[in-house]
């Protein structure tokens, strides 16, 4: 069946074996339909233009073709700015003055308490979620510096229950792993940021619009990111976008089981081309010999 996929890469740093496997998997399985590329320039601080001139030179050498015109991420700032007009109407985004530091000792705190629950150091305690309205303008007209968090609680009560769909165990021609209906969990990740001063949406909030935008039918991207498909359905819900279907893909690991790095030069395709690595050999490398351009 076609499917409309897409490879969604940072120019913050050159691709390397990981990227190379996401990218083949993500064009495998398009199958006759479309493969699209997103450069995910939002980090204005750390992206870089040779970068995407790399990505193209990259993807191209390893037999892949694309739609044109590339969309960048840097060119959707009023659809970011529509998308957190529509949560704000809804009530479900408030802003948040804490700092990192202040989060992680308030976090602290509630672990340390003996009749607390066990909180992930990853989620926010939602220490400024109770300000009142007044409170909150008065620390803007102050010029205190915030983001904008989503309210999971509100967000979870407007759009009630929720499942998606993913596959699994991608072969050397695309997904054939068997579907399952997940069922998702509002509040897995907190009140997480959708958008802050320097950064008009966080990748939450640009990856859902995009993907909708682009008339993405099929996500795949690596297993680390399966928790993140529960807030995505989330924020697909409240905003009124059409759900894709989700492929959860195996990660690329070094020898010691860590992920590939950009910092790690070893391993980035543009070292291994120049050393005499071929795209098939590429192909061997990551586990999928059989997937032909």
């Amino acid at each position: 069946m076609p499917e409309t996929t897409r490879f969604a890469p940072s120019p913050t740093g050159l691709l390397h074996l990981g990227h190379a496997f996401a990218a083949i998997t993500a064009h495998a399985a398009a199958g006759q339909g479309r493969f699209l590329l997103r450069i995910e320039d939002l980090d204005r601080g750390r992206s870089r233009d040779r970068y995407v001139a790399a990505i193209f030179e990259d993807l191209a050498w390893l037999g892949l073709t694309w739609e044109e015109p590339v969309l960048r991420q840097s060119s959707r700032y009023d659809a970011y700015r529509l998308a957190l007009e529509k949560l704000e109407q809804l009530g479900v985004l408030y802003p948040c003055f804490c700092s990192r530091r202040e989060i992680a000792d308030e976090v602290a705190r509630a672990v340390e308490a003996p009749h607390a629950p066990p909180l992930d150091t990853s989620i926010y305690p939602g220490t400024c979620r109770e300000l009142s309205r007044f409170e909150r303008e008065q620390r803007i007209a102050a010029g205190e510096r915030f983001t904008i968090r989503l309210d999971a609680q509100k967000a979870s009560a407007i759009c009630g229950a929720l499942t998606f769909e993913t596959l699994s165990a991608p072969s050397g021609n695309g997904f054939h792993g068997k579907r399952q209906t997940v069922e998702v969990k509002p509040l897995l990740f907190g009140d997480v940021v959708l958008a802050r001063k320097d950064m008009p949406a966080a990748y939450h909030l640009a990856v859902v619009v995009d993907d909708a935008f682009q008339g993405v039918t099929l996500v795949t991207r690596g297993s680390d990111l399966f928790t993140a498909t529960h807030l995505h359905r989330v924020l697909q819900s409240v905003l009124g976008l059409p759900p894709p279907r989700y492929a959860h893909h195996r990660l690329i690991v070094d020898d010691s089981g860590m992920k590939f790095s950009k910092r790690n030069q070893a391993v980035t395709l543009r070292s291994l081309r120049e050393s005499g690595v071929t795209p098939a050999q590429i192909r061997e490398r990551v586990g999928l010999g059989l997937c032909a351009p």
